[in-house]
Formats: structure tokens, C-alpha cells, sequence
């Protein structure tokens, strides 16, 4: 069972949930899911009973709540406790339920997983592959992916030893590579794309994967030259690294004629697209 699988059991039921927009992150309502899971008549009871258990085995999970505001029964909002996708299958492990038993499953799987990459790398570049292989990418789309994540990673291993640490940082610097190059953020292209909680990268063409690797691999060279410490010079020389992108990428829009930032992606196609290509 994947991740994305997972959750899309809860959209058979009513389970109020929440995208934000700034976190990209999915939330989900706590008392829907329990009661999904435990067929309780009084879920709220249930999932305070729940936290107080919780509470006094360690758990920081009720730090992790956050309330919004869902209509009821009633027709009225209300503030309720919701968790992110990563919190809410936290508190899915605690909930003795036959119903539960799938996601403990996979997420036992995923976490075994985890363990054997972190002891043999090449077996997490593997899976990658094969994952893939299973989406319909080409060797060809595969090997550029991979090859651009090589160059990504060296790149973030010249951040670390030039004082930037923050993942926060990271973002920051990636943000202003990628618009540099694009003209457009990180999300606006994912927006462009209809991606959501999605990894831009999966998503992207095989001139928009060459073209990233190669403001990152010029960010990173331009970044050693002029010996770049902390954020504010990598920022400098990010954006001198995506200028360089920039420019490839003009010439050879203006020698093709054709764009290379798109809003196609790999998504499988929604209803409507099908019923559209029925009648075609």
C-alpha cells in the first residue's frame, strides 16, 4: 500500500480534511479518522481518552495539533483538532482496529525499507528506478532524473560546508535558483503543473530536468570559484547559477520556437480528461 493509497481510503468516507496552500500540506479532521477506524458513536470521548494515553507514554503528538475550523451536522464551523499526513498515520498506529491494520502494515514496510537504504544506499537508487519503471517513465526520462539528482546533491553538499544548514535555507536558495532560471517559483510551477503535495521534479520534462541540473550544476561551480559562505553569497551565486539556465534556455526557445517550461506532467488522467478522450 502506498502513502497515497493510504489516505485515498479515508476519501471514501466522511473525513473533512484541509489543503494549505503555504505549508503544502493535506490536513486531516482526528475525530473523523477515528471514528472511521473505530466505528465509535462518540469519537471526540474516544480520541480524548486517546490523548491522555498518549500524553503519558511521551508522545509529542499533541503538539502537533492544529486547529481549524470544519462545518458540522449542524451546518455551523467549528474548531477542530486536525493532524498532517505524517501526525494523523502516527496516531493511526495507536488505534486498535482492524481497519488500522493496512496502514500499520504499510507503514511497517516503509520503515523496514528505510532501515536496509540506510545500509546499502544503491538499494534506495534501485527502488527509485523501479518505482518509476512502474509509472511509464522512459530509461532515457530515468537516467536524466538521476543524473540531475546527483547534481542536486552536490550542490547541497557544498551548502552544508559553506554554513548553510537550515532546511529552511535550503529552500530559500533552491526558490531562488529555480525562479531565476523559470521566472516562475517552485510552487507557481507546481501550480502550472496542477501539483500538490506531488515532488516537482517527478513531474517535469526532460529539458526542464536538463535545465534544472544545469542552474545547479553552474550555481555550484560559480559558488566554488568565488569560495561562497552562508546564505547570502550562495544566494548571490544562485543567482548567477540560474542566469546561466536562464540564457541557455532562451536561445533555445528562440531557435525552436517552443517552450520549455510546461504544465504537463505525469498525473494520471482525471475523469473528466477521460470521458473527453472517449469521445475523440
Amino acid at each position: 500500500m502506498s502513502k497515497e493509497n493510504a489516505i485515498k481510503i479515508f476519501e471514501q468516507n466522511q473525513v473533512r480534511t484541509h489543503w494549505d496552500e503555504e505549508k503544502e500540506k493535506w490536513y486531516f479532521s482526528v475525530i473523523d479518522v477515528i471514528e472511521v477506524l473505530t466505528g465509535s458513536s462518540i469519537p471526540k470521548r474516544y480520541w480524548s481518552d486517546l490523548k491522555k494515553k498518549l500524553t503519558k507514554e511521551g508522545s509529542q503528538l499533541y503538539e502537533k495539533i492544529v486547529q481549524l475550523k470544519f462545518k458540522a451536522a449542524d451546518g455551523k464551523k467549528y474548531a477542530t483538532d486536525c493532524l498532517d499526513t505524517q501526525d494523523i498515520l502516527r496516531l493511526i498506529q495507536s488505534i486498535p482496529s482492524n481497519k488500522a491494520e493496512p496502514f500499520k502494515q504499510w507503514l511497517a514496510k516503509v520503515g523496514y525499507e528505510r532501515m536496509q537504504e540506510i545500509a546499502d544506499p544503491e538499494q534506495s537508487l534501485d527502488r527509485a528506478r523501479e518505482n518509476w519503471q512502474k509509472l511509464g517513465r522512459s530509461e532515457k526520462w530515468i537516467q536524466q532524473r538521476m543524473s540531475g539528482q546527483e547534481t542536486r546533491n552536490k550542490l547541497t553538499d557544498y551548502w552544508k560546508e559553506s554554513g548553510v544548514e537550515k532546511s529552511d535555507e535550503f529552500a530559500l536558495l533552491t526558490n531562488i535558483i529555480h525562479q531565476e532560471w523559470t521566472g516562475l517559483t517552485v510552487k507557481k510551477h507546481k501550480d502550472l503543473k496542477g501539483l500538490k503535495t506531488q515532488n516537482l521534479r517527478d513531474h517535469m520534462s526532460e529539458a526542464e530536468l536538463i535545465f534544472t541540473a544545469l542552474a545547479e550544476l553552474s550555481t555550484r561551480q560559480i559558488a566554488e570559484a568565488e569560495k561562497a559562505e552562508g546564505i547570502q553569497q550562495n544566494a548571490i551565486a544562485g543567482k548567477k547559477g540560474g542566469t546561466v539556465a536562464k540564457n541557455a534556455r532562451n536561445e533555445l526557445e528562440s531557435k525552436t520556437g517552443q517552450k520549455v517550461i510546461t504544465s504537463d506532467n505525469f498525473l494520471p488522467p482525471t475523469t473528466e480528461k477521460k470521458k473527453l478522450n472517449k469521445k475523440e
